[in-house]
Order: C-alpha cells, then structure tokens, then sequence
C-alpha cells in the first residue's frame, strides 16, 4: 500500500524502501469499540464495548482469548493494572469494575463508583489504585484490591470524560466536557492547579513516560501537549479534520484517534505529524500503543493491529 512506502531513518540518511507491515483485522464486537488496552507486555490487547462486553485478545495473532461479561450497560473504558494482575472497567451503568487479567471469570471487584455513567479508568504505576471519572461531574481515587475510596476530586462543571495518573503516582489529571483540564492531589484530592483547557469538551488525556507532557485530545479538533509542571501548552498538534476521541503515548510517538476516520502517528517530543495510519470505514473511536505495535477501533466493530511499523524507520504517508 502506498502509505508503507519510503520513509527515512534521520534527515540526513538516504531514504530506503520499509516493508510494509500486515495489518490484523479482527472482526471483535457486535457493536462499536469505544475503548483498546494493551497489557503490559503487549502480548494481549482488551476492548471495552457498546455491546456490554469486555474482550481480549491475542495481540500476535488476533486470536480470542477470553470475554467479561458483567456491566448492564455500554462499557466505556477499559485498563490493565501496570503489573497485568487486574483489568478495570468503567461501565454506562455507574460502576468500576475489577477482573483478574489473567483468567476467566466474574468481577473481583463492583464498586458503584459516580451517581451516573463512568465515563474514564486509569491505574496507578505502582497498580495499587484506579482512578475514575463520572458523567456526575466527579472524579475519585479507589484502592484496587478493596475497591474502598481514597479520595474524590470536585471542581468540574460537567461530565469529566478522562482520568490519567501521573507516571510517579502522585497526580491525577482530570478533564471533560467543561472543557478544562484540572491536576489533583491523588493521595487527598486537593486541586494542585489548572491547566490551559480547549475550545470544545476534552475526551481523553495521557501523560507521557517522564510525566513532563500531558497530551489532551477534544471535540475541536486538536490535540494538545501541555507541561503539568508550569502550565504552559508547549505543542498545537494539527492536522485532524473531526473531533480526536483517543490520545496514546508509546516510546517517542504518541498516537491519535478522530471522527474522520484515520489514526495518526506523531512525533512526541516535536508534535510534527509522522504519518496518517490506514482509515477505518467510521470513526475511530480508539487507539492503543505498547512498543512498536498499536491497535485502533471504533463504530466499525473492527480492531485492526498493526505490529513492527514504528521500529527501526519514521513513517510518512
């Protein structure tokens, strides 16, 4: 395919013909895909469901490995615990759920989280805690093997979509459709600060690897990176023409997911666009990375996984 063509190593290298990398479509639900997990060691891959299922699957050879089944409602999102031990679930119908990753079987855990849908789930890295956000402009802090609360956060006013824990567990950041995006003390829940919101509700956030970067993804049609630290917005990332669902870092790249169909590929440490990844037949309502594989998904009911395309060559279309 032509977007598999030449691409180049460093500008000043020659450019060389890159093999293009098979796609895996799995045919994985019945009903659009709103949220992709890949454990840790990138070998299974979870999808989190409108049909109220969660499934996992063999990211190598798009095999199925098992299905949770247990919200009564559309199941949001979905996360692997740091350490591969649990997955969380955010269900429609107003509960966090805790699975053992490892094995079949029902709920550990059914926390009755926010008064309405749970809309975001985030583990901590030491996996010790998960954090949520709620449709009842609320967002808290649970303990993952007791499922008792350890703090909430208030301050949103609307529904917060997006949880992300910094990468040394001690914020939380918290977003959504009032637009702002706001840093929390994970440990007590007292505001830290404010950072620069976006022009439209703001779906998804992601931190990146040193927690310098906070990447935020919205209905306007940007995507953002901002430094927790100082709160400046330190790169405008542009090129999508919808709204941007879903945002992922993985290594130097972070990956984009957006209602006009296509996955993008950009440079994490510039915000320059790397490539537009192969378009779905609707909007792409997820995306998943772990090393140099990533997975996307969406209102086609389809999960495509794409392994090796990032490794050794930066890829442009």
């Amino acid at each position: 395919m032509k977007i598999f063509a030449a691409a180049a190593v460093l500008a000043a290298a020659p450019l060389f013909a890159a093999e293009p990398a098979k796609p895996i479509d799995i045919p994985a639900h019945e009903q659009e895909i709103f949220s992709l997990a890949f454990s840790p060691d990138g070998k299974t891959l979870a999808a989190a469901s409108k049909d109220k299922t969660i499934s996992v699957w063999d990211a190598e050879t798009g095999k199925p490995v098992r299905t949770f089944k247990g919200h009564t409602a559309d199941v949001l999102r979905v996360a692997f615990s740091p350490d591969g031990k649990r997955l969380a679930s955010a269900g429609a119908d107003g509960t966090l759920k805790l699975w053992d990753a490892t094995k079949d079987g029902d709920a550990l855990k059914s926390v009755k989280a926010h008064g309405n849908w749970v809309c975001g789930v985030a583990f901590s890295p030491d996996s010790k805690w998960v954090a949520t956000a709620g449709a009842d402009k609320g967002a808290a802090v649970w303990d993952a093997q007791t499922g008792d609360r350890r703090c909430e956060f208030k301050g949103h006013k609307a529904e917060v979509w997006t949880v992300a824990f910094s990468p040394d567990g001690k914020s939380v950041a918290s977003a959504g459709k009032d637009k702002a995006i706001e840093l929390w003390d994970a440990a007590t829940g007292a505001a830290i600060k404010t950072l620069p919101g976006h022009d439209g509700e703001v779906y998804t956030l992601a931190f990146n690897a040193a927690g310098d970067r906070l990447a935020s993804c919205s209905s306007d049609g940007m995507i953002r990176f901002s430094n927790p630290a100082t709160g400046d917005v330190v790169h405008r990332l542009k090129g999508h023409k919808g709204a941007v669902f879903t945002v992922a870092f993985s290594g130097k790249h972070l990956f984009s997911a957006s209602a006009d169909k296509t996955p993008r590929v950009w440079d994490a440490a510039t915000g320059e666009e790397v490539r537009t990844l192969p378009p779905h037949k609707n909007e792409v309502m997820a995306v998943a990375a772990n090393g140099d594989r990533w997975a996307t998904a969406g209102k086609d009911r389809i999960i495509r996984v794409m392994p090796g395309a990032t490794k050794s060559v930066a890829l442009r279309e």
